[in-house]
């Protein structure tokens, strides 16, 4: 499974940016409009929130269990998160946490 988190999480990266830079490339590289964007529409706006309550819930985990487990390497996904998304956070979080010395 760890090479599956490890794939998910080069897709998640690689297939948003994408995405992104196209958009930065055509309106320029204008944070707010992309934020206006992204708030086009009702549909738009929710999938936003959906987005943002899961990195929320997502950095919540993140530090709570790298706390307990005093596993700092899992903090990476913390900005992963927020500076390219969901789509990379989580499952670089997976694959960071199911490290090779065998613990969860």
């Amino acid at each position: 499974m760890r090479l599956v988190w490890l794939a998910l999480a080069v897709w998640g990266t690689i297939h948003p940016m994408s995405y992104f830079l196209q958009w930065f490339e055509e309106n320029s590289y204008d944070l707010m409009a992309m934020v206006d964007a992204w708030h086009a529409n009702a549909a738009t706006s929710g999938l936003v929130w959906d987005l943002t309550i899961a990195a929320a819930a997502l950095t919540i985990w993140v530090v709570v269990e790298s706390i307990q487990q005093r596993r700092w390497i899992g903090l990476l996904a913390i900005p992963a998160t927020f500076g390219i998304g969901v789509s990379c956070g989580l499952p670089l979080y997976l694959f960071l946490r199911s490290g090779s010395d065998g613990r969860p």
